[in-house]
């Protein structure tokens, strides 16, 4: 159904243990409790249906609580609802001056935010379940990467200072440093072997990875992230997405200054893209060209290779939509 059809609107506030709904129907608003448990989600449907409110006609908004939701999202696509799941300041910041916070009152503006922007908002469509698996094992894969990194730390800085010390400490962390690696190493054949299972996911993982700089993990982020990258209108809305677009900041005569990036994006996608970047003005001919011709004009090294990611995502975009493997540059 066209989305302006909507005639009820449900606002959805979820936290650990229940989630609260308001439901606006016409003029009048109403406010129930739920446990977010099974049973609780079967009882706020069969409350939709008790109180006469068909799910086809009806808009639902959820706030972005990443797993506390799961449960009720779940229970939504079994039941082929319209519903959305949004971040909490779009929701905040589209309302304007707010004052006073609770559960009861966030759903209520959740179902205002819903009734307002009914014709904008996206309809939440699932993540293939094989992308599902590979993004629990990368997250898992990614604390074992930083926990690593933590353990190391402490020693390494005290061999500087004591090197005695440091050399005992190293000692005791070494089975735990070669277990963690081990670990690593597992779970990244576990994550290679699910994408070879998938012709999907293997064909657009090897069409980014062709993309010198363009690495598996970051092809794995940028497909989960973007659907089998269908969730974007346009290339430059992917690389604003990545925080690597820089806007102008002026105001009349007063406020100049530099163009930058906005803070608010993605900062995992962000940080992958910086590897990349320097993977790729090391063995790209075309961006090694263009990073040294920049750097000799006078530019700033980090504008440059903040220009460098914004090309890659541009790149990496064509090839997905040609579904043809990048050529690259011969020297």
């Amino acid at each position: 159904m066209e989305k302006s059809d909507f005639k009820y609107f449900v606002g959805v506030d979820i936290s650990k243990k229940s989630f609260d709904i308001a439901i606006i129907e016409g003029d009048d608003t109403a406010s129930f409790v739920f446990d977010n448990s099974q049973k609780g989600t079967r009882a706020f449907i069969r409350l939709l249906k008790n109180r006469g409110i068909p799910l086809e006609s009806t808009l639902i908004c959820l706030e972005h609580t990443g797993i506390y939701g799961r449960l009720l999202i779940a229970r939504l696509l079994e039941k082929q609802a319209n519903f959305c799941v949004e971040m909490s300041l779009r929701i905040i910041r589209s309302l304007g001056i707010q004052r006073g916070k609770n559960d009861r009152l966030d759903a209520i503006r959740i179902a205002r935010y819903a009734a307002k922007n009914h014709n904008e908002v996206e309809l939440y469509r699932p993540l293939p379940e094989i992308l599902e698996k590979v993004n629990a094992l990368l997250k898992v894969r990614d604390q074992l990467v930083r926990f690593r990194a933590d353990l190391g730390k402490h020693p390494n800085e005290l061999k500087t200072f004591d090197p005695e010390l440091g050399k005992l400490v190293q000692r005791h962390i070494k089975k735990t440093t070669k277990c963690l690696n081990d670990e690593i190493h597992r779970m990244e054949g576990e994550i290679e072997a699910l994408v070879l299972s998938d012709e999907r996911l293997n064909t657009t993982v090897r069409l980014a990875t062709s993309v010198t700089g363009i690495g598996l993990f970051t092809a794995l982020y940028f497909t989960i992230y973007t659907n089998f990258f269908t969730r974007y209108e346009n290339p430059k809305q992917l690389a604003c997405y990545c925080g690597v677009v820089p806007f102008e900041h002026t105001s009349g005569s007063s406020i100049q200054k530099r163009s930058r990036v906005h803070h608010m994006a993605n900062k995992m996608m962000k940080k992958q893209l910086h590897m990349c970047a320097l993977a790729a003005v090391r063995h790209d001919p075309d961006l090694k060209a263009y990073y040294e011709r920049k750097a000799e004009e006078g530019k700033n090294k980090m504008l440059v290779l903040n220009n460098v990611r914004n090309k890659l995502v541009l790149r990496v975009c064509a090839v997905v939509k040609r579904q043809t493997p990048y050529q690259k540059s011969v020297a």
